[in-house]
């Protein structure tokens, strides 16, 4: 039989095996497990695939193989994603989540309702067993394949789908419950068209016709709340769709009743409610359609992402120009950017000059002028010009596609406010379903008459106007919708938990070099103690620090090159990390560094402290020359601030924000940089090693702390903070290590980044707040309780109309996100 006929399998790795008598040996322990259908033990891979047509218990594989002598090695956890269909409201996400939870080896699992997804992490868990345990709960899943990105979205297309089927089902059933209504209620609010059906079509045909389009609407347009809400209840897990299904059949069933057998109710009690339950399917029906077109328009953002990817290319073969589909561009291959073309791939500029629109990707407007050695990413737009460039990331390795995942990754997230919702939702149902049986025992026996239809009418409008929804829906919205805004304005938020927490930090702390200043120094002065060996201290000096790749050495070396002196062989090079580097240049040993470098060699540097205190004033680092272990120089290096950090502080400022910069740099220097921009606490000379521990003293002083940097030495640091903020043009380490990514240069985006995060906190607690004062307040209502003093009853179709109701307006208030500008531009 083969693998394809046996649904289930599983691989094991097995340790131990020598020979193909091993091979045996595994084989036949593990077919002695129940369940196995076949084994496969292959000695060179040392795996061990097992087939079967029922879910086998990995441990019981795992023990068989121990007791047979061998060793089973742990697997690294897995993050399975599944395709969640089936799913109506907040009820559904728990049941979905307790049954992924159960399934053996998995250590966490997350299902958002928004996304229709589920996050599952396991150990020792197989996708088939999540598989079925989903299955199991009432649902239906499929994994999502790991594959390519491609310019489509597979949710999106899902969800028209839906909304099609939605439009098409609501047409129908309001079409055939327009009659319905109009039969019954017509006569209550037109008393003259009461006597006109009376006399022309009767009452007991009215009811058959009624009973006719009541059976059609819920044959037909109403069939999917009770092919999924009957076996859920039977399960024991009723859902949203159980409410609406006990709901919509109790009126329907004592309406046949009375229709048909009549003289089995009280004679005060012959009423049909036919129309209820046709008006209830159909108000149902227009929340869900609504719902699901309000829905569509939370992933337009990914939509939009996926769409910046052009389907074709053009490449460069043999000084040929040919289009290709997208998917064919590989590593290295040359590519033609013709003016107003999207570019294809990340790539390197290997001719030609142009300007590049990026706001897509950085949200910055003002394009980028991009010459011969340049990066440009997938997806901006060349403006004016041609451009050759060369392939250095396609597929789902370009930065576009990095930052699709991300978004994907944090929208799929929950956060901890989403926790008390799950501890209500996964009860609510349930509860709901008792308060309307207890509605409807206690109008029975203690309600006036007629007692059986109040007590009818008014269990069924608790159970439709109870769902759950809102709930559900009140946190993945809005995390989606700010989640692709924020990816819009060049805002990555890594994990959607980072959306909760950023908007409760107190403290922002910069790193100095490439984040509050633009990481280009320049040399702006040079002292030697002697004026005669300027030069060559200059050139000895610039031949070492060619060596290193740091920011300050390279203007050391453009400003030696600059005043035409050769570089020099460089020997027995040696970074200090913290302190400087050391190297011999002509057998002479030179060091360059900070202060305490030359303090650490024992020499003294009081000789250039008038100097140094007057441009360190001026915001200037001084590096110090040693020659054969004596001073001979100070290089005094400038990096410019950026334009925007001092707006960008003050914007911080206005938050409500504390402003805290780290750096390594002379104390002096810091401080007057931070003089500058209006920054609240200094950190100087910290080693890179010691920017977790000013983190950490940061942390105790004011609490929750962000941290924004940019470079390797600060990933450390990014991991330690509350919230690590990486600025996207720096390096992949330090964006790799951080919670939120500003794709921009810019320390502006801090500040609408947390702009942001405050606006969907308050979006999502106002979700909150109408979902639950919502069923709070209208259960009761539907119950009865203003009955007695106002003599108020909720209808069950105003029920329906409500619950439906309740949904977009969580979702219409998800969907204002769309609108977020940026308080600060």
């Amino acid at each position: 039989m083969s693998q394809s006929q046996h649904p289930y399998h599983q691989t094991l790795e097995i340790e131990g095996m020598t020979c193909a008598s091993c091979v045996g040996r595994v084989e036949k322990a593990l077919k002695k497990v129940d369940g196995v259908a076949e084994v496969a033990v292959n000695l060179a891979t040392e795996k061990a695939v097992i087939q079967s047509d029922v879910i086998v218990p990995r441990e019981a594989l795992v023990h068989a193989v121990e007791r047979a002598g061998y060793e089973v090695r742990t697997q690294p956890e897995q993050v399975f994603e599944l395709n969640i269909q089936g799913m109506t409201c907040a009820s559904c996400v728990g049941r979905v989540e307790k049954a992924l939870k159960k399934v053996e080896g998995v250590s966490d699992a997350t299902v958002n309702l928004a996304t229709e997804k589920a996050l599952v992490h396991a150990h020792l868990a197989d996708a088939s067993a999540l598989l079925a345990a989903v299955h199991k709960a009432g649902y239906e899943a499929q994994l999502q394949p790991q594959q390519v990105l491609q310019p489509t979205n597979e949710l999106s297309e899902r969800r028209e789908q839906e909304a099609s089927q939605l439009k098409r089902d609501l047409l129908i059933s309001a079409c055939l419950s327009l009659p319905v209504f109009i039969l019954e209620m017509g006569g209550h609010l037109i008393p003259a068209f009461h006597h006109w059906v009376m006399q022309h079509i009767g009452m007991q045909n009215s009811w058959w016709l009624q009973f006719v389009l009541t059976t059609l609407v819920l044959i037909f347009p109403g069939r999917r709340f009770y092919q999924k809400g009957i076996p859920a209840l039977l399960r024991f897990a009723p859902d949203m769709n159980s409410l609406v299904a006990v709901g919509t059949l109790a009126a329907y069933g004592f309406s046949c009743v009375a229709t048909f057998i009549p003289t089995w109710l009280p004679e005060n009690n012959v009423n049909v409610y036919f129309e209820s339950a046709a008006v209830i399917v159909t108000l149902i029906l227009l929340g869900r359609y609504l719902e699901a077109k309000a829905k569509g328009r939370t992933s337009q953002a990914i939509q939009h992402l996926l769409g910046l990817q052009p389907k074709t290319a053009h490449i460069i073969v043999n000084g040929q120009v040919q289009e290709v589909e997208i998917a064919q561009v590989q590593l290295g291959m040359q590519l033609l950017i013709q003016p107003g073309e999207k570019i294809p791939v990340d790539a390197t500029v290997i001719e030609g000059q142009s300007f590049v629109d990026e706001s897509m990707i950085t949200g910055e407007p003002i394009p980028v002028a991009k010459n011969v050695g340049m990066t440009v990413v997938a997806g901006t737009i060349n403006q004016q010009g041609s451009l050759t460039i060369q392939a250095t990331a396609v597929g789902a390795n370009t930065v576009l596609s990095q930052i699709i995942r991300m978004v994907e990754q944090a929208q799929g997230s929950k956060l901890p406010i989403q926790a008390l919702v799950d501890r209500v939702t996964m009860w609510f149902v349930p509860v709901v379903m008792s308060l309307a049986l207890l509605t409807f025992v206690v109008w029975f026996f203690f309600g006036p008459e007629p007692a059986l239809s109040l007590s009818l009418v008014n269990a069924v409008a608790v159970l439709i106007i109870a769902c759950p929804c809102a709930m559900g829906l009140a946190t993945p919205t809005s995390i989606m919708v700010s989640t692709g805004r924020g990816a819009e304005l060049g805002i990555l938020f890594k994990q959607g938990q980072a959306l909760q927490q950023l908007q409760e930090t107190q403290i922002i702390a910069v790193d100095k070099t490439g984040t509050v200043t633009e990481g280009k120094p320049t040399l702006t002065d040079f002292v030697a103690l002697d004026p005669d060996q300027t030069q060559h201290i200059l050139q000895v000096v610039a031949s070492v620090e060619a060596k290193s790749e740091h920011p300050i050495a390279v203007a050391i070396v453009q400003h030696a090159q600059q005043q035409g002196l050769a570089l020099l062989a460089v020997e027995q090079f040696q970074a200090l990390t913290g302190y400087g580097v050391e190297a011999t240049v002509n057998q002479q040993q030179i060091h360059l560094g900070a202060a305490r470098l030359m303090q650490q060699l024992g020499l003294d540097v009081e000789v250039f402290s008038e100097q140094v205190q007057q441009l360190a004033e001026q915001g200037k680092t001084p590096i110090y020359a040693a020659i054969d272990h004596k001073l001979v120089a100070i290089l005094v290096v400038s990096d410019p601030i950026k334009p925007t950090s001092y707006t960008a502080i003050q914007n911080l400022h206005q938050l409500g924000l504390k402003v805290a910069m780290i750096t390594g740099d002379h104390h002096v220097t810091a401080q007057a940089i931070a003089k500058q921009l209006g920054i609240d606490e200094v950190i100087a000379e910290v080693l890179p090693e010691g920017k977790v521990n000013a983190v950490q003293a940061l942390q105790q002083k004011y609490g929750k702390l962000a941290f924004v940097g940019d470079g390797i030495n600060d990933a450390p640091a990014l991991a330690a903070a509350d919230i690590g903020i990486a600025v996207g043009t720096g390096t992949d380490v330090a964006i790799e290590s951080a919670d939120v990514v500003l794709m921009s240069g810019n320390l502006q985006g801090v500040s609408n980044a947390i702009a942001l995060s405050q606006a969907t906190i308050r979006n999502i607690r106002q979700n909150l707040f109408w979902a639950f004062v919502y069923n709070a307040a209208l259960i009761p209502v539907a119950a009865g309780v203003l009955y007695p003093t106002y003599g108020i009853l909720l209808s069950p179709m105003f029920a329906a109309f409500a619950m439906g109701m309740s949904s977009v307006f969580v979702l219409g208030n998800a969907l204002r996100l769309k609108r977020f500008r940026g308080v600060f531009a």
